[in-house]
């Protein structure tokens, strides 16, 4: 479970964020959606304990592990090598890997669907393996709350799909509890059960997916005109900006 109260983060000596709440359950996803630039990854910085809040409590019941955004590492680690380092809190500072952390790693991979590249050279990988590949290391240090930081960005949309199916199973099937930023509005209603809106130092919109993510609160969030598209015969939706100024109205 996730509790943040009342918090106030700077950066660079600016403040912001200022005042934000609110609060997860334990196995709930909560997609964070916001523009470039206002807060969101210092936000997750807090939740992860790099970033000291000026303000305000956050209080996270469990060990939280953290995916970064996709990157690329300055070594020819394989992959096993860089699962690995999720387990470092356990295998100490000057200790070496033992059997059982090989293990740990092992059955991770399988998980993710890449146990077949555990000798493979990280940076040779796609953009979609390497994010399992770090996804993988934050689980390998038997976290409880799962952070991640855009983690579909730079994905097509099949690995997208993977991704997004893969926060879902962690969550329904083993229980963690799970937050994530994103651009996509099609990611929070796939997978969320809750979306925080960050609209502004202090303007905070919180709460169930199917309440909060609407197409007037996109279009307030993104400074943009936001339409709800349904699909016919599936009962599934999406939302997408209306870029162009000269289409007229869309009907609901």
């Amino acid at each position: 479970m996730i509790e943040v109260e009342d918090l106030a983060v700077s950066r660079g000596g600016r403040t912001v964020l200022q005042g934000c709440s609110f609060s997860l359950r334990e196995g709930g996803i909560l997609a964070i959606l916001g523009r470039n630039g206002i807060g969101k990854t210092s936000l997750l910085s807090v939740l992860v304990g790099t970033l000291t809040p000026d303000s305000g409590t956050c209080r996270i019941h469990g060990r939280a592990g953290y995916v970064p955004q996709l990157f690329n590492v300055p070594f020819s680690y394989s992959v096993m090598d860089i699962a690995l380092m999720g387990r470092a809190a356990k295998i100490g500072l000057f200790g070496a890997p033992r059997r059982q952390d090989y293990a740990a790693v092992r059955r991770l991979l399988d998980m993710m669907g890449i146990a077949d590249l555990e000798e493979q050279t990280f940076n040779t990988l796609s953009g979609g393996q390497r994010q399992l590949v770090m996804i993988a290391q934050a689980l390998a240090s038997d976290c409880r709350v799962l952070i991640l930081d855009e983690p579909c960005s730079a994905l097509d949309y099949k690995n997208q799909g993977i991704v997004i199916d893969l926060l879902h199973r962690l969550a329904t099937e083993h229980g963690l509890t799970i937050v994530f930023t994103t651009h996509a509005p099609q990611h929070a209603i796939e997978v969320a059960s809750d979306v925080l809106l960050i609209g502004g130092r202090e303007s905070f919109v919180n709460g169930p997916v199917e309440t909060v993510l609407t197409a007037e609160n996109l279009t307030d969030l993104y400074d943009v005109r936001t339409a709800r598209a349904e699909f016919a015969g599936s009962g599934s939706f999406t939302f997408a900006p209306m870029l162009r100024q000269d289409r007229g109205d869309v009907a609901p």
